[in-house]
């Protein structure tokens, strides 16, 4: 445990208080917009892993990795609380569902080729479109439902690969798409939340098994997942997921949307400013 010895135990307990306030943000975002959480868990992971001092070729791995992680449990709160309410529809997921275990596949596997400046631009650039996505007042509407096998296909393949890659539980990508293609918004949130589960439990033991033997990982770490963080978030993220989901239907999201959407632009900005001065 030689890297947190630097620090003194207010500073390690300060550390878990913010992960654990990162798990309750998380776990109503997961239920309120269907975003997974990991959209909020990896760059807040990512930035308390600089702090730390974990070395920057891992960095960006281990937050994904450890996000994944703790989507797991967050999923299923979250989609029996929706799937309860009438807000998942089956037949939506059951359309995307091998597209998405492919995506999830192939992101897995590029996840141990690219480097942590790699990933950390494909998120940065993802959360900037997001951003401005929720800034606007009303999607366009393009469609009305999926497209046809081979369509739905290529949109599952990139929701789970994407996904993946960020770290994310597929909420982020799918439920603007299907809002896009027609899709009433409690619908898509719901079925966003269920495919968190699709793509976090395998991206997990991805990750887990790509960072086997890797040096300079955190503590309490098997292969990228760090059972500090998931151990502190996950409880966090359980019991505000539900939480989020009621949310969900008894109030206009518009004003936290654009919240949750500052929020997402300045961590874009950031990141960038990272990855292009090497800070």
């Amino acid at each position: 445990m030689e890297l947190f010895s630097a620090y003194p135990l207010h500073w390690i307990i300060g550390l878990i208080v913010a992960l654990i306030v990162t798990g309750m943000i998380a776990g109503v975002m997961a239920g309120l917009l269907g975003v997974g959480g990991g959209i909020v868990i990896v760059p807040v992971l990512f930035h308390l892993f600089s702090l730390l001092g974990v070395d920057e070729a891992v960095r960006m791995h281990q937050a994904v990795g450890t996000s994944l992680a703790t989507i797991i449990p967050t999923s299923i709160m979250s989609a029996r609380a929706h799937y309860a309410k009438g807000s998942l529809d089956p037949s939506i997921l059951k359309r995307l569902l091998p597209g998405v275990i492919l995506g999830v596949i192939i992101g897995g596997l590029l996840s141990s080729l690219f480097s942590g400046a790699v990933l950390m631009g494909l998120f940065a650039t993802i959360a900037l479109l997001v951003a401005l996505n929720m800034f606007r007042r009303q999607s366009k509407v393009l469609g009305k439902g999926l497209p046809g096998p081979l369509g739905s296909g290529v949109l599952g393949t990139f929701i789970g690969g994407v996904s993946t890659l960020m770290g994310i539980g597929g909420g982020t990508l799918s439920v603007p798409t299907l809002s896009t293609l027609g899709t009433p918004m409690h619908l898509a949130v719901g079925t966003g939340a269920a495919l968190g589960l699709v793509i976090s439990l395998p991206g997990t033991v991805s990750f887990l098994l790509s960072g086997l033997g890797e040096p300079n990982l955190l503590p309490g770490s098997i292969g990228y997942v760090n059972l500090l963080g998931f151990a502190a978030i996950v409880p966090a993220t359980m019991l505000c997921a539900p939480v989020g989901a009621r949310l969900a239907h008894s109030m206009d999201a518009s004003k936290l949307k654009k919240i949750f959407a500052i929020f997402l632009l300045f961590t874009a900005l950031r990141m960038f400013y990272d990855l292009f001065t090497g800070s």
